[in-house]
C-alpha cells in the first residue's frame, strides 16, 4: 500500500472512482478532499482505510463498514466474490453458489451483489428468501446440492462491522490452501468496473429450505423424552427468534418466553455494547425477565444464531454457564445416549479437556482441533463438537458448523429429562466433577487500538519464558506456531505447569484482540470434597490469571 501522502491520495482517488456504491464514494471523496487540505487526521484515517486490502482468510471477511479497500464495502465484497467464483469455475463450468444473509447494515446489498457475481461469471446464484441464521446457510449448500456457500454476517461483533462467510460444498468451512486459493484470484481483480455483474436473474429461495432446516434440527431430540420446560430466550436483537420458535414447537417444546427489547432484528444492537452473550451486562435482560417469570433455563443465541449461551438458577440468583460447561452438558447428554461405533467427539485446543476425559471414560474417540469450527467441523463422522466460545455442532450430518439453534434444542431436552427426574442441570455438572475431577476454566483479553502491540507481546513472550506461574513451575511450553501433535502450525503459545494447569495465549481470529485461556484440574474424593475440590480450584485459578495478567501487562 502506498507510503508516501501524494501516493496515499493517488490510490485513495483511483479507489473513490472504481467504488460502485455512492455512499462510500462520497464518503472517501470527503476523506480525500480534508488530506488535500492538509489535514492530519484526514491523512491518518486514509491510511488506516489503504493500510491494505481487508484480508481474506480461513474466517473469510470481516471488518467495519466505511469507504476504501481494509473496510467491508461493496467494492470489498465484490472483489471477494469475483475472487470466490473464478476459484470455483476452476473446479467447475457453471458454480453454483448459495447465499445467506443477515439483519446487519448492508448485509442484503452484498448478498445481492454476491450473487450478481456470480451469475456474471456464468455461474447459478440463490439466495435466502429473508435474514435467517447462520446454519440455516450452512444447511441449505447440502440440501441443494450447491458447490459453495457464503454467509454475510459479523455474527457477534460490534453493530460497525459486518463480514463475509464462505463455505465449500461439503458445507463445511473453508481452511488452508483453500482460502489462499480465493485470496489470489481476489488479489487478481483489477477493478471493479472490470467484474461481469448480472443485473437481475438469481434466485431468491422460498421458505422450503428453512422448512427443511426446522425439520431436520428437530431430529436431535428423541420422540420419547420430556417436553416440560420453560425456557426465556433471547435473539440479542439478530435473527434467531423466528428460527428458535419454529423448532420449539417442531420439536414438541412450548414457545420461549422472548425477551421483547431483544427479540426483533435491529443492526443497532440499542440494548448491549457488545452483541456478544459472552460480554459483560449482554445478558442481563434475559436474566431480568428470569426473575421475573421462574423458567427452568435461559438460552441466548449471538445475533447469527449459530451460537447458544444458557443460565441456570442457583443459590444465588441466575448464572451464566460458561461455554466449556455447556460443552460437557451436552456431551454428556450425547454419551448417555450413546455413540455409535467410529464417531469422534471433538474440541479445540482452548477449550477444557473434560471433554477428552468424558469421552476416554466412556471408549469414545476424541480429536483436539485448532481453534475455529472451521476445523471442529471437518472431523469426519463427528458425533460432537464443541469449542469455549459458544459453539456446538451436535447434528453434523446436517450442518457441518456449529448451530445454535439445534444445540439449544439439545440441551432443552437434558433440561427437560432431569427436570421430570426432579434434578437439574447443576446436579449434571456436579456428577461429571466428582467422577473426572474439577476442570475449572477462565479466559481473559487485551483488546489493543494497534495490532502491532499484539506481535510485541507474543515475541516478548517467546524471548523470555517463564519458568513458573503463581508459584508453580512451567513443566512444557509449546510454540503451537511450530506445529504440535499433528495439529498446524497456528499463532500461539501453550504452557503446562507442574499440576497440570494449563495456559494459552493466542491472537484472535475475528477481533483485535490478544486472548489467554485458563485451565486447573482439582481432583475430588468424593461429593463431600465437592465445594472444597471447587474452591482449591478457584484458589489456584485465580492465582494463574493474576499471574497472567501482570505477564501480559
Amino acid at each position: 500500500m502506498p507510503s508516501a501522502p501524494e501516493d496515499l491520495l493517488a490510490a485513495a482517488r483511483a479507489w473513490a472512482a472504481d467504488d460502485p456504491d455512492a455512499a462510500t464514494r462520497a464518503e472517501l471523496q470527503t476523506v480525500i478532499a480534508a488530506a488535500e487540505g492538509g489535514e492530519e487526521s484526514a491523512l491518518s484515517d486514509l491510511a488506516d482505510r489503504f493500510a491494505g486490502l481487508l484480508e481474506f482468510g480461513t474466517a473469510g471477511l470481516r471488518g467495519a463498514l466505511g469507504a476504501g479497500p481494509n473496510r467491508m464495502n461493496r467494492a470489498v465484497v465484490i472483489r471477494a466474490a469475483a475472487g470466490l467464483t473464478a476459484y470455483l469455475k476452476t473446479l467447475t463450468d457453471q458454480p453454483f453458489v448459495v447465499i445467506g444473509y443477515d439483519a446487519r447494515f448492508n448485509s442484503d446489498v452484498f448478498a445481492r451483489d454476491t450473487a450478481a457475481v456470480v451469475l456474471g461469471a456464468g455461474g447459478r446464484a440463490a439466495i435466502l428468501p429473508r435474514p435467517l441464521p447462520t446454519p440455516v446457510l450452512a444447511y441449505a449448500i447440502r440440501h441443494l446440492g450447491a458447490d459453495a456457500g457464503v454467509m454475510v454476517t459479523a455474527s457477534h461483533n460490534p453493530p460497525q462491522d459486518n463480514g463475509y462467510k464462505v463455505y465449500v460444498g461439503d458445507g463445511s468451512q473453508i481452511v488452508p490452501p483453500v482460502d489462499a486459493h480465493i485470496a489470489a484470484q481476489i488479489d487478481a481483480v483489477n477493478s471493479v468496473d472490470g467484474v461481469p455483474r448480472a443485473a437481475s436473474g438469481w434466485e431468491i429461495l422460498g421458505d422450503d429450505v428453512l422448512d427443511a432446516y426446522v425439520r431436520d434440527a428437530a431430529t436431535v431430540v428423541a420422540d420419547d423424552t420430556p417436553r416440560d420446560l420453560v425456557v426465556v430466550h433471547t435473539a440479542m436483537h439478530g435473527v434467531g427468534t423466528e428460527t428458535i420458535r419454529r423448532a420449539f414447537a417442531a420439536a414438541g417444546f412450548d414457545e420461549p418466553i422472548s425477551v421483547a427489547a431483544q427479540a426483533d432484528p435491529d443492526p443497532n444492537f440499542p440494548t448491549v455494547t457488545f452483541p456478544n452473550p459472552e460480554e459483560p451486562g449482554a445478558m442481563d435482560l434475559a436474566l431480568d425477565l428470569a426473575e421475573q417469570t421462574g423458567p427452568d433455563l435461559v438460552i441466548a443465541n449471538d445475533p447469527d444464531a449459530d451460537r447458544c449461551a444458557a443460565a441456570i438458577a442457583g443459590p444465588g440468583g441466575w448464572r451464566m454457564l460458561r461455554g466449556d460447561e455447556v460443552g460437557a452438558l451436552l456431551g454428556a447428554h450425547i454419551l448417555a445416549r450413546g455413540v455409535p461405533a467410529g464417531r469422534p467427539f471433538a474440541n479445540s485446543i482452548v477449550s477444557s479437556r473434560l471433554l477428552g476425559a468424558m469421552a476416554t471414560a466412556a471408549g469414545v474417540a476424541h480429536e483436539e482441533t485448532l481453534t475455529g469450527f472451521k476445523w471442529i467441523g471437518r472431523v469426519p463422522d463427528l458425533a460432537f463438537g464443541y469449542e469455549e466460545a459458544l459453539g456446538y455442532c451436535v447434528d453434523s450430518a446436517h450442518v457441518r458448523d456449529k448451530d445454535g439453534v439445534s444445540a439449544a434444542l439439545l440441551l432443552s431436552e437434558l433440561a427437560a429429562t432431569r427436570k421430570a427426574r426432579g434434578s437439574d442441570l447443576q446436579s449434571v455438572l456436579d456428577e461429571l466433577a466428582v467422577t473426572h475431577g474439577v476442570y475449572a476454566t477462565d479466559a481473559f483479553s487485551i483488546r489493543v487500538t494497534d495490532l502491532a502491540r499484539i506481535d510485541e507481546l507474543m515475541a516478548r513472550l517467546r524471548a523470555e519464558p517463564p519458568s513458573e506461574v503463581a508459584g508453580v513451575a512451567v513443566a512444557r511450553i509449546d510454540d503451537l506456531a511450530q506445529g504440535v501433535a499433528g495439529l498446524l502450525p497456528t499463532e500461539g503459545l501453550r504452557y503446562y505447569l507442574a499440576d497440570d494447569s494449563r495456559i494459552i495465549v493466542r491472537p484472535s481470529g475475528t477481533e483485535p484482540k490478544l486472548k489467554i485461556y485458563l485451565e486447573v484440574i482439582e481432583p475430588v474424593a468424593d461429593a463431600v470434597d465437592l465445594p472444597p475440590a471447587r474452591g482449591r480450584a478457584a484458589s489456584r485459578l485465580a492465582a494463574v490469571r493474576e499471574a497472567m495478567a501482570a505477564a501480559t501487562a
